[in-house]
């Protein structure tokens, strides 16, 4: 489903991502992890457009999407919710949601009954302004903005930081169902254990490289280690 080859981005003479390689198949959760500075949301941004590449491709379902705009890229089926959720505060639940309709794939112009289900708090503060949710709420709202779009691959990066344990396990069981109902998931995450439960593969970046990949069942306990630990 997503190809990218040979990526490279800098900042400055800062070399970020360095030759960056990585596939995401159809249906599945595929974690990207690393430490801080790694440059994973770096990767995310380039892979939305909101970031040039400086070489390299990005293919999505057979199509080159190098250099196409964040809209245009949306339309095609790419979903995403960046770190630190960047709703609008001073915008409704509704309005935050509506706002997503426009760029969705395949048109339509009504919120779909998914975002409910999975996420049946937000109905209840459809009138609420987004800086009024606690961060958890707000998380499920970038969330659900990015399921109106209707994508086949939902691009998270950090899904589970900064929010309360319980939400944290409503985050990770709305992943598990998204996949299961074969919609692509690539999630940029942190802690380990969070991965293990959403990822059926695993992706682990140093210094803009991919270091290690292979199914989640597969990551030691001493590659995690040796890789991610600070």
């Amino acid at each position: 489903m997503l190809t990218v080859a040979g990526l490279n981005q800098y900042y400055g003479q800062s070399h970020i991502l360095r030759e960056t390689e990585l596939t995401v198949t159809g249906g599945r959760c595929s974690c990207l992890m690393g430490r801080n500075g790694a440059g994973k949301t770096t990767f995310l941004k380039c892979l939305m457009g909101l970031l040039p590449v400086k070489s390299g491709k990005i293919i999505f379902d057979g199509r080159d999407i190098t250099d196409l705009k964040p809209e245009a890229r949306a339309r095609l089926g790419l979903g995403y919710v960046p770190q630190g959720r960047q709703i609008f505060p001073a915008l409704t639940v509704l309005e935050n949601l509506l706002l997503a309709l426009a760029a969705r794939r395949g048109g339509g112009r009504e919120i779909p009954p998914l975002v409910f289900e999975l996420f049946p708090v937000l109905k209840d503060m459809l009138p609420r302004r987004g800086g009024d949710l606690s961060g958890g709420q707000q998380q499920q709202l970038a969330m659900a903005r990015a399921l109106v779009l209707n994508p086949r691959l939902l691009i998270l990066d950090e899904p589970t930081e900064g929010i309360q344990p319980n939400v944290v396990e409503d985050i990770i069981k709305v992943v598990r169902r998204l996949t299961s109902e074969g919609l692509s998931v690539l999630e940029v995450e942190q802690k380990v254990p969070a991965a293990r439960k959403t990822g059926d593969r695993f992706f682990i970046m140093e210094r803009g490289r991919i270091m290690a990949q292979g199914e989640m069942a597969d990551l030691s306990e001493s590659t995690a280690r040796s890789l991610l630990s600070v």
